[in-house]
């Protein structure tokens, strides 16, 4: 926003600092919960198996070295410094990435997509086309002409969305688990195991079942609890340092790293999966960048969780430094390192914070199925916003009630922390690699930076987290092949649901009816047109969809006013609300057929409410007053005027056009006594009263006779009701295709869409206003 006054700049900065330090604090909650419980389980995964805790301490020391620096170069330099960069408006995570690139390569898997869309405002934001003869200019092109690189580019990022949801199912598990587990050291040998498991899944019980109260109702919390939990470990270690070995810090050095991988040799490579769990939580710093800003997140990290984070490593391996040998099976793990008469005030901390890092993780996991879907990459759930205040505050119920089952099946099928250690650090990290492998394209084709530097940052994070790549997925039976397992399967209903819906649009595609037949029809169309508004959803954003024959052809009757409306998602994650609609003509004036796109971004909410279908309708009456006619007063040639679609502003965000007003009184003759003139609708019959509805116009813009008979006959329509028209398609493979794509469309494609959700206009509309009519697709 440029603003014009320097004291109003200067007041503005003000402001925004005190704002940037409150959402930092507020970002503690949100963002950082499962990063800031890593230290519960981390040297006791690392440990569990492949390397022992000796005298010399080169172990203990070789891993507090690893944790220091994989917590430096991942977190710190890649995520907050260089990722944290590439968000798309504001947005960050995989689908922010994969949008980026999809907007600068022209790359698109949206199938109705158009070239209006790249009129947004936020679309060509910081586009720029490369020479012809440049690297980037190469890669771009390449891209854009392979539709396999295409289709490689969206397996990757839904592959990173997969791993997401699985973190979703993994991170509860092993964060209260290892929570609860403090209850160890403090109950006989011969009873905590009988305790720590059922009090793990009552608490995961609770957390999934108050998730549809959503976080907005007790968010003020998350943030006092992380610090609080923060502040904990880090003086914890701090007393641990100073009272048990004050000379820790040596182990910062990158030398014990080489004296531990030469000392451990292949048990020190298999532990990398147990450290590797010491950066788990990274990614919400980028997927969560939406909710906050890049400066409050960086300032959180740097100020208050890097160094906690720090200290209480430190502070473990100070105390296990001078600790070798322990009575308990627990062995090496966080609570042994608590001070005892701390130990239960630390549990009770510990099992907030685990609770508040799997919220966060599983708030995310929803909105990246959110993303998901509104990409035609997921099928149509329920969405509910827990909170009309705060963004991204979503519920879905059948995705909560899967992550439950899967969470507890895991916790009570492994019960310790090192099988789940294992699974989720293999899911954490095919995450990050995938984010790599895009920000190097980003690198090059957004930022516009040479392609060696691309390559410097994919082979030097590629590296470091190949290694540890490598180190998790060689534990496969013991417990990592539990995210491959869960990614396959979600990887699996994508894809198939995917492909099913190109083709379902395909099939539209070729089967849509021609302008040209609907014109030989004549005003009338060849049949009865009664009163009222007749709303044909379709996906069709060009064309008269097929239903539509199919429709009149059994039935010759339908309204006097007929609205093709396509509900549709652009690869940008929010769209303004003066941009959402695109309104145009089908046909000549006479004929009373409108074309509405509705475009969402893929963090919208789609509000298909009372108030969607009063915009909806004015949205149609400003197009009338403004752009139904040329610059001479004229109608436009038909044929153009079944191409061309202009923006329309709605009455919430355009305040000088075209208002919708409705009362229940019987005085029709009631002239508007401000700046506006009224339209109102002709005289109800006497029989029944009915609400009366009258568009209130600007008083400055002369409308033209056909524009006010054409304005006068909507809001008779408007009136009368409007009728939804919803399209109810069988989809079946057709003849002679291959028995894969018959079980995919037969079986796959038409088991999920006969078990997802309806649209939103379908849920939303009223059942006695609403008109399905079946189709067969063979495609």
């Amino acid at each position: 926003m440029d603003l014009e006054s320097g004291f109003y700049q200067n007041h503005v900065k003000r402001e925004s600092w005190r704002t940037v330090f409150t959402l930092a604090y507020q970002s503690l909650g949100v963002v950082y919960g499962d990063l800031s419980t890593s230290p519960l389980y981390v040297y006791k995964s690392t440990f569990a198996e492949d390397i022992e805790h000796t005298e010399t301490n080169d172990e203990i020391f070789g891993v507090l070295s690893f944790i220091f620096w994989t917590l430096t170069l991942v977190p710190l330099l890649k995520y907050v410094f260089i990722v944290l960069r590439a968000d798309d408006n504001g947005e960050g995570g995989t689908f922010a990435l994969y949008s980026l690139l999809c907007r600068h390569a022209k790359v698109n898997s949206l199938p109705s997509f158009q070239s209006a869309d790249e009129d947004l405002s936020t679309y060509k934001k910081d586009i720029t086309s490369p020479a012809p003869s440049t690297v980037r200019a190469k890669i771009k092109s390449t891209l854009e002409k392979y539709g396999v690189l295409q289709r490689v580019l969206l397996l990757l990022a839904l592959l990173g969305a997969c791993m997401v949801i699985g973190d979703g199912i993994l991170t509860p598990a092993i964060s209260v688990f290892s929570a609860v587990s403090g209850v160890e050291l403090a109950m006989a040998k011969e009873h905590h195991k009988y305790v720590e498991v059922p009090v793990a899944c009552i608490v995961l019980i609770a957390l999934f079942a108050l998730q549809h109260y959503g976080t907005h109702r007790v968010g003020f919390l998350f943030a006092p609890v992380v610090l609080t939990w923060l502040l904990c470990i880090s003086a914890i270690g701090l007393y641990n340092i100073f009272y048990w070995n004050p000379h820790v810090y040596q182990a910062l050095s990158p030398y014990y790293m080489y004296k531990f991988l030469k000392k451990t040799q292949r048990g020190g490579w298999m532990s990398l999966g147990g450290i590797l769990l010491c950066i788990t939580g990274s990614e919400a710093m980028f997927a969560d960048l939406g909710h906050f800003s890049q400066l409050s997140i960086k300032i959180a990290f740097t100020s208050i969780v890097y160094p906690s984070l720090v200290l209480a490593y430190m502070g473990q391996a100070a105390y296990l430094s001078m600790h070798h040998e322990f009575q308990s099976d627990y062995r090496i793990g966080f609570y042994v390192s608590v001070p005892e008469k701390l130990r239960w005030p630390v549990l009770v901390i510990a099992v907030m914070a685990a609770v508040v890092g799997s919220q966060a993780i599983i708030t995310g996991t929803f909105s990246i199925i959110k993303q998901c879907s509104a990409l035609g990459c997921f099928p149509r759930v329920k969405i509910v916003h827990t909170s009309s205040k705060m963004h991204g505050q979503i519920y879905i119920p059948e995705i909560n009630w899967i992550l439950m089952v899967l969470c507890l099946a895991v916790t009570i099928g492994f019960r310790d922390t090192k099988r789940l250690g294992n699974a989720s650090g293999l899911a954490v990290i095919t995450v990050m690699l995938v984010t790599t492998c895009l920000m190097s394209l980003v690198i090059v084709l957004c930022w516009h930076h040479n392609v060696i530097l691309a390559v410097c940052f994919v082979l030097f994070f590629g590296m470091i987290e190949a290694l540890y790549f490598s180190a998790s997925l060689i534990k496969f039976l013991e417990g990592a092949w539990v995210p491959i397992a869960l990614s396959l399967t979600f990887m699996i209903v994508m894809c198939v649901w995917h492909y099913g819906t190109l083709k379902k649009y395909e099939f539209d595609v070729q089967n849509k009816v021609s302008v040209d037949w609907l014109l030989g029809l004549g005003p009338s169309l060849g049949i009865v047109r009664v009163r009222g508004i007749g709303l044909i959803h379709t996906e069709l954003v060009s064309g008269i969809p097929a239903i539509f024959s199919h429709f009149v052809t059994n039935l010759p009757a339908f309204h006097q006013v007929l609205v093709f409306l396509c509900v549709k998602s652009v690869p940008i994650p929010h769209v303004k609300h003066e941009e959402r609609f695109l309104v145009g003509h089908i046909g000549p004036r006479e004929y009373r057929m409108y074309r509405c796109i509705v475009r969402y971004g893929y963090r919208d909410a789609h509000k298909d409410d009372l108030q969607f279908e009063n915009d909806l309708v004015c949205s149609i009456a400003e197009y009338i007053r403004t752009g139904s006619t040329g610059l001479n007063g004229k109608d436009k040639d038909v044929t153009r005027q079944n191409e061309d679609m202009i923006v329309v502003g709605t009455p919430s965000t355009h305040l000088h056009g075209i208002q919708l007003c409705e009362d229940d009184g019987v005085n029709p003759d009631v002239a508007g006594t401000s700046e506006r003139r009224e339209i109102q609708s002709p005289p109800a019959p006497p029989m029944k009263a009915r609400k009366k509805v009258r568009f209130v116009i600007p008083e400055n813009p002369k409308i033209d006779r056909g524009a006010r008979e054409e304005l006068r006959d909507l809001m008779d329509a408007r009136e009368a009701g409007i009728a939804y028209i919803l399209g109810h398609s069988y989809v079946r493979a057709k003849q002679g295709s291959s028995f894969m794509k018959k079980m995919v469309i037969n079986c796959g494609y038409d088991f999920l869409r006969r078990n997802c959700r309806s649209s939103t206009l379908a849920m939303s509309s009223p059942h006695s206003s609403t008109l399905e009519v079946g189709m067969v697709y063979h495609i």
